[in-house]
């Protein structure tokens, strides 16, 4: 069962992000199920009871200089690993791996978020967002996601706007 609470103090780097940002959003949690078959973003949209084209998801890639950058995407539909490079001026990207991925964000699979990485990473956000009134993205932990405005997500996260999601 999801519910829904005002923004507590906040208690991941994300959240803390947002506060500190001053920007408006809506903390969303909802029970994780850890023997889901479901991905992490099609668990929250359905948990929520949100349509899963304002759910987004955070997938970090791997840059040709070894560094990390985000593409955040529609959880209904998957991220153009050429489309991204473009974006980012690279060659090619790569999917990074889990356990690197995690360690430079600070988050778990299934709980990064965009906002308030450990390490800074660019960040390039699907442009089917702006057509939206909020989008939803993780909130830093497994189970909470925040609902704000996708122009303040693009600004708390100094992030590039492109299309970079495939249906």
């Amino acid at each position: 069962m999801a519910r829904k609470k005002p923004a507590p103090t906040a208690s991941t780097p994300a959240l803390r992000a947002l506060e500190r940002a001053g920007v408006e959003h809506e903390v969303l949690e909802y029970e994780h199920d850890e023997r889901s078959s479901q991905g992490f973003g099609e668990e929250a949209a359905e948990k929520l009871g949100l349509d899963a084209a304002v759910v987004f998801k955070t997938l970090m890639v791997s840059l040709p200089d070894e560094s990390l950058a985000a593409g955040v995407v529609p959880v209904a539909g998957t991220l153009d690993l050429r489309a991204l490079a473009s974006a980012l001026g690279v060659k090619k990207v790569a999917m990074a791996e889990p356990a690197l991925a995690q360690r430079r964000t600070g988050y778990v699979l299934g709980g990064i978020s965009p906002m308030g990485q450990r390490h800074h990473a660019p960040v390039v956000i699907d442009s089917s967002a702006l057509a939206l009134d909020h989008v939803l993205v993780s909130g830093g932990r497994r189970g909470l996601d925040v609902r704000l405005a996708p122009q303040d997500l693009v600004t708390v996260t100094q992030a590039r706007v492109a299309p970079i999601a495939a249906p």
